[in-house]
Parts: C-alpha cells; structure tokens; sequence
C-alpha cells in the first residue's frame, strides 16, 4: 500500500470515529481525572504525562483529538487533548488530567456529569511503531550501539531521556515489518527489544 492509499485509510478512520458520536457529535456521561503518580509517566500515545496541561484520556478517539467537556452540574468547560487510553472503569466516557479537573472544579467529588463535544477530529494512527534497542547511561555506549545499527543497515536515532539515559532507537518502523525487524536485531543480539508508539 502507497502513502497516498494509506493516508486516505487514515482519513476514513478518522471520519468513522467521528461520525460514530453521532451528527452533533456530542456525548454525555461520568468524567473521572487522574494524576499523582502517574504525572511523569508515558501516555498511550508515548508523551510523558503532565497533571498539569489539560489532556484526557478516551478509549477509542483518535489522539490529538480535541474535546470541549463541559460540567453539566455547574456549566464550567475546559477543553483538552486526548493523548492517553482510558478510563477502564465501567460506565465512565473520559479520564481528565487534574489541571482539566480543577478547570470545571471536579477534583473533590473525584468524578463528575459531563457532556462532551469534538472541536477538532485527531489523526489515526498511521501504523508505525518506534523500537527502542537500549538504554544507556554513557553516551559513548549509546553511540556504539548506534554505529553497530547503521553498519548493519538501520537508520537508529539516539533520544536523550531524562536523568542523563540515552535511548536507541529505531523510529517510523511500519507496523506490518516488525517480525522482520525484530527478526534481524536478534542476529545481531538484541532480541530484548522494547515496541512503542513515538
């Protein structure tokens, strides 16, 4: 499949997400937040969690997708970005960050009636995945990980983590190659991969 075809079922996805919330595209339901010890963790969509910007988590909206949550017992609005998969307790629609919750003064009752309405549609994954060879607290290590990889014929990228960790990395890999990916890394002895979205 081309780029083009490709992008196209991108768009389709992204059309049918949308329109499966209905015309007005407007949804109601329970909003919980989270935040505590997850600020610092990687999101779904691999960007490191912060309580404190206004992003949410949703089941199956595409990320980036951007929702306008209204509290319906008070009428306070907040409006964020999804880049987080949840909430997994039954009968909740959405999982705000503690900053969205303080915006529509939630964070004492732990949960809230909220009505939800889509501002702007999120891009579908397109199907890539990153592989992360390693992780080292030298960069000299790192380096020679990735001169090993481009010798061998991958174009790896180093990312700098925080606290001083250096990251191999292989990035845009298509999902359909990972076997074949992996299947190579082993010959060279890195069986022990770790697959993420970027």
């Amino acid at each position: 499949m081309n780029g083009l075809s490709l992008r196209l079922v991108a768009l389709l996805l992204v059309l049918c997400a949308v329109g499966a919330w209905g015309a007005d595209f407007e949804r109601e339901g329970i909003a919980s937040w989270y935040g505590g010890k997850f600020h610092g963790r990687l999101t779904a969509n691999g960007e490191r969690f912060d309580a404190n910007k206004l992003t949410a988590a949703h089941k199956t909206l595409p990320f980036g997708t951007v929702v306008k949550v209204t509290n319906t017992d008070n009428g306070r609005t907040v409006t964020v970005r999804i880049n987080d998969r949840g909430p997994f307790v039954e009968n909740r629609i959405i999982d705000l960050s503690r900053g969205a919750a303080e915006q529509l003064e939630m964070t004492g009752t732990g949960v809230a009636q909220v009505r939800l309405e889509i501002i702007h549609p999120g891009e579908v994954d397109p199907g890539t995945r990153v592989i992360q060879i390693g992780s080292f607290s030298m960069p000299d290590n790192a380096d020679a990980v990735a001169t090993r990889l481009a010798d061998a014929g991958f174009d790896p990228q180093i990312e700098e983590a925080d606290g001083g960790i250096f990251r191999v990395t292989l990035v845009d890999v298509p999902e359909e190659e990972l076997d074949d990916y992996r299947s190579r890394l082993s010959r060279l002895g890195y069986s022990h991969v770790l697959v993420r979205r970027r």
